[in-house]
């Protein structure tokens, strides 16, 4: 862990921070997690530790004289519209942030300005900015998006992974590793694509790298360490992980009143999968519990993913295209031979001939899950699958995940936000993007047009966009999980902004 770090994570690990999140003085554990000192972590605890003793000491007025509370800001009441392009347009104005200033607090400041999803989420999240990103395209903030790329390189470079977010607390993991896709989506828009593509081929083999460290350890015997897993056949796969294994700070409460029914032996494992899970971008589903009714039941290190192997593929293939264009052939073979085996293992491991689908894989127990999931979709994102394989799934998609409002995230209804009846925007994409690749253009078409039909849906009732929606009841609002839905939202208004413009193109097309 960079020293930047340190002081807050040592402040997350003190009797204050505990004391407060258990005492419950703000509803949302991540309120204190994000607020600032005053002054600095270090002169709070040496404050509290001469009082907190004292007869008449009130935890909730200390805490109020020496944190100012992170602000939301919202869009007011005189600048709403009814016209859903022009509400996003003014919402990229209110998430945009300015490049930070040293902060005392837990956010880790960023050299250029960049765009927060919104509500409770006040920082940048990593796999969010793509589908953000996609959207701010359109609407011609190219230069933003160009900052928003050399502030995951700047977290790279300091924290040593792209993190979750900018956040002291998110330092341990990652997220979905997109960097060579928000790469090649601008290397579009730039005069000389090899020019800039070269400045980011070390970052984005750097992220690689993160991903498969440990590889090189593996054995028959040990076949598993960080994020990467051996598979019987001696092929290597990734799964998530966190280097941590306590509770987090953005969740405290939560995580420790769960690890409490736990033997103490059992907790550290306990909350590393459940970190894990954060780092998935799914926090949380039924694809990660062994009970898909009890998040107790939380494995997710045990799971070998669809998606993130999808993604890991798209890596290979990209840093192949990126040494390629540079002119370097050795690095080239090298990541086309990597890919070639990826794929090999993805459909072997992943893909069920009997069930003609693709499922995560439990590499402890070495069996197929049981969960079908949008995660399958990546597969046709990343071409992973042959074209008889990519009938199976969108059919698939269009019997059983296709509802009145877009695509369902699961088959199973739970309390989890990542499960049925929710559909999220970065879901959508993939899996209309993977319909196209495999010209199941139809297919997409509907897709795009129920999701922007529930987005419009929920516009109407509230005059917000929200971070995820109920694609089975349109007229209601997403629930589940462990916060109250969002509204702002990033992604959500980028993808349906990209939406918008794929489905003219559609109907112009027509004509």
């Amino acid at each position: 862990m960079k020293s930047f770090c340190n002081e807050s994570l040592m402040f997350f690990q003190s009797e204050l921070f505990q004391r407060v999140q258990l005492a419950e003085i703000f509803p949302d554990s991540k309120t204190f997690a994000d607020a600032k000192p005053k002054s600095s972590y270090a002169d709070v605890l040496t404050r509290y530790a001469k009082i907190k003793d004292h007869t008449n000491f009130d935890l909730a007025e200390f805490i109020s004289s020496q944190f100012e509370l992170e602000q939301i800001r919202e869009l007011s009441a005189s600048q709403r519209t009814t016209d859903i392009n022009e509400h996003i347009e003014q919402l990229w104005q209110i998430l945009r942030k300015p490049a930070d200033v040293q902060s005392q607090g837990s956010l880790i400041p960023l050299p250029n300005a960049y765009i927060v999803p919104g509500g409770r989420f006040q920082e940048i999240y990593y796999w969010d900015s793509y589908f953000t990103a996609v959207g701010l395209i359109h609407s011609g903030k190219i230069e933003l998006v160009n900052n928003m790329l050399d502030n995951m390189l700047s977290l790279q470079i300091r924290v040593g992974c792209i993190p979750n977010g900018n956040r002291s607390y998110y330092a341990t993991r990652s997220q979905p590793p997109i960097l060579s896709l928000l790469v090649m989506l601008l290397a579009e828009h730039q005069e000389n694509k090899s020019t800039f593509i070269s400045k980011y081929i070390a970052a984005i083999e750097s992220e690689y790298q993160y991903w498969m460290r440990g590889a090189e350890t593996l054995d028959e015997v040990n076949n598993h360490t960080l994020r990467v897993v051996k598979m019987p056949d001696g092929s290597l796969l990734n799964r998530y992980w966190d280097d941590a294994a306590t509770p987090r700070p953005e969740s405290y409460r939560e995580d420790y009143a769960m690890a409490l029914t736990l033997p103490e032996e059992q907790r550290s494992d306990f909350y590393r999968n459940i970190r894990a899970a954060c780092e998935s971008g799914w926090d949380f589903s039924s694809r990660w519990l062994a009970d898909p009714n009890d998040l107790m039941s939380v494995k997710t290190t045990a799971i070998v993913p669809v998606d993130l192997n999808c993604l890991m593929l798209q890596l290979e293939k990209n840093l192949a295209h990126c040494f390629e264009v540079t002119g370097n052939e050795i690095k080239q073979s090298e990541y086309l031979a990597r890919a070639e085996r990826r794929e090999q293992a993805i459909n072997q491991y992943l893909w069920c001939d009997e069930k003609q689908f693709y499922f995560d894989y439990d590499h402890i127990e070495n069996k197929r899950s049981k969960v079908k999931s949008l995660a399958a979709s990546v597969a046709l994102f990343a071409k992973v699958a042959i074209q008889q394989q990519a009938l199976q799934v969108a059919k698939e998609l269009e019997q059983n995940f296709l509802k009145v409002g877009g695509l369902v995230t699961t088959l199973i209804d739970t309390k989890q936000q990542w499960d049925s009846p929710n559909g999220w925007a970065p879901l959508q994409w993939f899996s209309v993007q993977g319909l196209m690749n495999y010209q199941y253009d139809a297919l997409a078409t509907q897709v795009m047009q129920r999701w922007t039909h529930s987005v419009e849906t929920i516009f109407s009732q509230t005059g917000k966009l929200m971070e995820k929606y109920n694609v089975c009841q349109l007229v209601d609002i997403a629930s589940g999980g462990e916060y109250e839905v969002q509204e702002g939202f990033g992604w959500t208004n980028g993808v349906t902004l990209d939406f918008y413009h794929r489905l003219q193109n559609i109907d112009e097309a027509s004509k």
